[in-house]
């Protein structure tokens, strides 16, 4: 048996060797990169290149043929075409036999199976269930991800568990946070949905450290609400009684035992697919309570998915319609969701007729960690960096050139 390397010693053998994917300019279009994924992958039939998102629109009409990689002499490789502002995360995988089929156990299998790159250079996305982690591929031209990456040299806050009204909260408490009634606080506070994947698998501890050790957020409370059981279906699909249990349950006792504010303003719920949906819906239903909404590639085609339907989108609908709320709302969508990006741009379009402050930005990517740990450290500094009782610039859009 051999014995393993350190994580430190593993890094640098890994950066002895070539690294890949190899990227090359597109010869015609400068917009665009050549992208060659490698396998060295010996003793396999075939090696299956997953592009998170790219490969998902290919696995879905039930073709994986384009994402079979070519043997190239001792290697495996393919080559895919993309913006230069791409980014996403992938995996590799090397398979015996036939080429994987496209049903949901067939791609279950794949994904317990595939591997990151050995030869990549960027921090891996880490994952859950006993899966392997994912290599990130980020085109020079992606946005920069600078709140990411674990320092050193910052202040670190500490996380505590606890469980409240029946419900798992993590709660990260920044550096020298002092309890309440100490002198200190009241503290902004950020509510993030799928708090067991941020906390315990993404570490978003070391974000918001960096975040406040910059001076891009104030000291926060941070509640990491878990909502990946099987209750999330009912908790993330508009459902009141779930938001009115945040807003009435778990915001006092943050206020009383953290010294978080009660203040709207300066209140963030954020989520992402399902959880974006719900975060919008918080703001919608109580902006009392909270007073700004991040929202990354939400669901708003919920709770039916046929496109303009006129049982679908019925968040956006009410919006439309109803008085509007005393919100701010960040919003932003992959280019390459290509069952979202339609409906995010009509929330969009609804909130800016409607004089939301909004900030909408669309990236070139899709439904994935690799991109949205990044938007998400965006939006806290968007939405908490401002000081309360600045004058909105009203709405923004951001979206990538050629979107």
């Amino acid at each position: 048996m051999g014995t393993a390397l350190p994580p430190n010693q593993l890094t640098k053998e890994r950066t002895k060797l070539t690294t890949f994917p190899l990227i090359a300019p597109d010869p015609d279009d400068p917009a665009y990169r050549l992208v060659t994924f490698v396998s060295t992958a010996q003793d396999c039939d075939g090696v299956l290149a997953l592009v998170h998102t790219v490969t998902d629109k290919d696995r879905h009409a039930g073709d994986l043929t384009p994402h079979l990689m070519r043997r190239r002499g001792g290697r495996w490789e393919l080559t895919h075409r993309l913006r230069a502002d791409h980014r996403a995360s992938y995996q590799l995988h090397p398979f015996h036999g036939p080429t994987p089929g496209t049903t949901r156990a067939d791609w279950l299998h794949v994904l317990d199976h595939a591997r990151p790159d050995p030869h990549d250079t960027e921090p891996r996305l880490p994952a859950r269930d006993g899966r392997h982690p994912s290599s990130v591929l980020s085109l020079p031209e992606a946005p920069a991800q600078p709140y990411v990456r674990r320092r050193e040299d910052v202040p670190r806050g500490r996380t505590v568990r606890h469980t409240v009204a029946g419900r798992r909260v993590d709660v990260h408490l920044p550096a020298r946070h002092l309890p309440a009634g100490h002198g200190a606080g009241p503290y902004p506070v950020a509510l993030l949905l799928d708090g067991e994947l941020w906390g315990e698998v993404l570490s978003v501890g070391d974000t918001l450290d960096n975040l406040v050790a910059d001076g891009a957020i104030p000291p926060t409370v941070t509640l990491l609400v878990h909502t990946m059981g099987p209750g999330r279906p009912d908790d993330l699909s508009c459902n009141p009684a779930f938001v009115d249990l945040l807003a009435d349950r778990l915001l006092p006792w943050a206020g009383a035992e953290f010294g978080a504010t009660t203040d709207p303003r300066r209140t963030v719920v954020a989520g992402q697919s399902a959880g974006g949906l719900t975060a919008a819906y918080a703001a919608f239903r109580r902006p009392d309570r909270f007073g700004n909404a991040l929202s990354q590639s939400g669901s708003f085609w919920w709770p039916d998915e046929t496109e303009f339907d006129e049982g679908s989108e019925w968040l956006t609908r009410r919006f439309a319609v109803e008085q509007r709320r005393e919100a701010r709302f960040y919003v932003e969508v992959g280019l390459q969701e290509w069952m979202l990006l339609t409906q995010n741009r009509h929330l969009r379009d609804v909130l800016t007729a409607r004089g939301y402050d909004l900030h909408y930005r669309e990236f070139n990517g899709g439904h994935d960690y690799a991109c949205w740990r990044g938007g998400l450290a965006d939006g806290l500094a968007h939405l908490l960096g401002s000081p309360v009782g600045t004058v909105p610039t009203g709405p923004h859009t951001s979206e990538p050139p050629g979107a």
